[in-house]
Order: C-alpha cells, then sequence, then structure tokens
C-alpha cells in the first residue's frame, strides 16, 4: 500500500500526501525521544459499530505489532510526566486510551492488554454507567479494572456536545462526572477526554479551572513537548482506520513540535479560517512540509522568519467537524505529524 493511500485512509478520511515520498530526509541527526504516540480506541470487536470498534483481528494485529520489539507502552500519566518535565523518553513510546467505558473492554480489550503488559487509561462518561446500559461497564467491573492499576479519566457525565452547553451547565456534568468516580472508584480523574474531541474556548477555560492536568481531543498527531495540554492528539481506530499497514505507520510517528496554535478556538466563526503554528525547532527543509485538509478543501503553505508557519484554505470547509493534518519526513523513514480539528457549527 502507498503512503498517499495511508493517509488518505487515515483519521481525516480525505488527507492525500502527495509529495512526501519523493523529499529527501537527510542525515545524522538523532531521532527525537520528547515524542510519544497516544492511541484511541472505543469499542472491540463489535460489529455493530464499525465507525467506533476495531475487528479483533485488527486489535490483535495491534497487540502483536507493538510486543515484537523496538516499542515501548507506558502509562498516560507516565508519558505525561515526562514531557512536563523534560525528561526524555524511550524512542517509540506509546500510550494507550479507550473512551466509553464499554463493556467489550472489559471483556475483550482488557484480557489482552493485561496479557501483553500494556497499561491503558480508560476514560468514563458516568451518567451510562449509572444507568446500567447494556454496552457499558457497571461500576463492579470499573472497580476491578481500578485494582488491576488502570488509568481512569472523566469523560463527562453525560457525554454530550458540551460546546453547545453554556458555562453552569458544563461545570455540573464535568464535577457530576468527577464525584460519580470519586464516589464509586475512590479516586480523583485528572485526565480529560473532550467527547468527540469538541471543545471552545469557555469549556477548555473550564477544563483548566476544574484542575485538569490534561486534556485530549480526537485529532491526528503525535504528543510532544511542546503539545497544547489542553488539546493533546490522538490517533483514532476502528475498523476503517485501524487497518494494520495504516497502524504501522502511525506508531513510528514523532511530534512534528508546533505550538502558539491559532486560531485559539475550535468552533469556527471564520470559515475558512487562517491556521498559523510555529514549529520548534525550525524544518531544515520547508519544502519537506504538506498540510491537507479534509473535505477536499486545498491547503497552502507559507513560511515565515522563525519557523512560523501559516495555512490558508481555497474554499471553506463543509459543516460538522473539519480536519487539518502537516507532516513531514524523519529519520528512517519515519514521519513528523500533527494534527487539528476544527468544528463548523
Amino acid at each position: 500500500m502507498t503512503l498517499r493511500r495511508l493517509l488518505r485512509t487515515g483519521r481525516a478520511a480525505c488527507i492525500a500526501f502527495a509529495v512526501a515520498v519523493t523529499i529527501a530526509t537527510g542525515s545524522g541527526a538523532a531521532i527525537a525521544t520528547d515524542s510519544a504516540v497516544m492511541l484511541q480506541y472505543h469499542r472491540f470487536g463489535e460489529d455493530a459499530y464499525p465507525s467506533t470498534s476495531v475487528t479483533i483481528e485488527q486489535f490483535e494485529a495491534h497487540i502483536e505489532h507493538l510486543s515484537s520489539g523496538g516499542y515501548t507502552v507506558l502509562p498516560v500519566p507516565e508519558i505525561l510526566a515526562a514531557l512536563e518535565a523534560g525528561r526524555p523518553l524511550p524512542d517509540r513510546t506509546i500510550g494507550i486510551t479507550i473512551d466509553d467505558a464499554t463493556r467489550s473492554t472489559f471483556v475483550e480489550g482488557w484480557p489482552r492488554f493485561e496479557a501483553a503488559g500494556f497499561p491503558f487509561t480508560v476514560f468514563v462518561s458516568t451518567d451510562p454507567v449509572d444507568l446500567g446500559h447494556a454496552s457499558i461497564m457497571s461500576w463492579d467491573e470499573l472497580r476491578q479494572l481500578v485494582a488491576a492499576g488502570v488509568t481512569i479519566g472523566n469523560h463527562g457525565a453525560a457525554h454530550g456536545r458540551m460546546w453547545q452547553n453554556d458555562d453552569d451547565a458544563n461545570r455540573d456534568d464535568l464535577e457530576r462526572a468527577r464525584k460519580r468516580i470519586q464516589e464509586e472508584l475512590g479516586i480523583d480523574a485528572t485526565l480529560f477526554a473532550y467527547p468527540y474531541g469538541e471543545w471552545n474556548g469557555g469549556l477548555r477555560a473550564l477544563v483548566a479551572e476544574l484542575g485538569f492536568t490534561a486534556a485530549f481531543g480526537q485529532h491526528s498527531g503525535a504528543v510532544g513537548a511542546l503539545s497544547d495540554t489542553l488539546n493533546l492528539p490522538r490517533f483514532a481506530l476502528n475498523q476503517r482506520y485501524g487497518e494494520f499497514d495504516r497502524f504501522k505507520l502511525i506508531v513510528d510517528t514523532l511530534s512534528l513540535g508546533a505550538h502558539d496554535v491559532t486560531p485559539a478556538e475550535q468552533i469556527i466563526t471564520e470559515n475558512p479560517p487562517t491556521v498559523g503554528f510555529t514549529v520548534e525547532p525550525p524544518l531544515a527543509n520547508r519544502n519537506a512540509l504538506a498540510c491537507f485538509a479534509s473535505g477536499g478543501v486545498a491547503a497552502t503553505i507559507e513560511h515565515e522568519e522563525g519557523g512560523r508557519v501559516q495555512v490558508s484554505f481555497d474554499g471553506p470547509f463543509p459543516p460538522g467537524r473539519a480536519r487539518l493534518n502537516c507532516t513531514a519526513p524523519a529519520e528512517a523513514g519515519r514521519w513528523r505529524w500533527f494534527g487539528l480539528q476544527f468544528v463548523v457549527p
């Protein structure tokens, strides 16, 4: 499978990667150790939900590849603490996250991760647990995970599109979820995952105010020392995007080192937006950077001094979630990857 095909079937369905395979990567530079890949699962072997579930065959292939040597799977809090403190991480560090606390996580995911010795984090939306949804773990099952050392994160109470709520409603949702996790599991879940990866400035500020140490979106890219801790990327995996060739590509990616991202709001009020970010250290070969947007929207890159990059688009994003992915070649056939998600109301 070609790299163009891999990227088109990646997290943003319409990404292309036409120029990358012909660009020289240079030589002699050491691969950075301030980078990690976060994986995002939801369901395992639930064919009725192909958009959020991987097949068992895909899942077992993922585990086998990560177990084959060269990868270090660490607890997500340990990865984030190392990046915050400036401590080096092993090359090809992987963090595993699972959203929604589905029962297939308990029945299919946990036993396989445990057998492989892989730690993982589960983000729990508490209302479905309290309501006893058949496809969601019970509190007793979650207690078993906690006893086994699984990290629990907060995914809100209602799992709604929180950016559509006012601040008071979001505060109630987050505090209700935190209280229920404390009551049932005896822990303070300080990691947060935005439902659907969607947020606005008010929600982001509230997450910071309530003392969450990090928050995760649903946009592609590797996490680095300069990543926005309140909008951390993850590579989402499901039946379409869990194919083995894509998996091998994403688990070898490195952070692009992008920071100071504009616009600061994920909800688009100006469509198309103009995106800006600074790459640190600046790319030795500016022409190596390629940016592609979902929805067939063409992107144009302009480089400024100091590693600043401006990306403009030839037309508006369609309504719904839209994504931008920027990549540059790295050593040994690997790729540096930075992504963003936008929401067009």
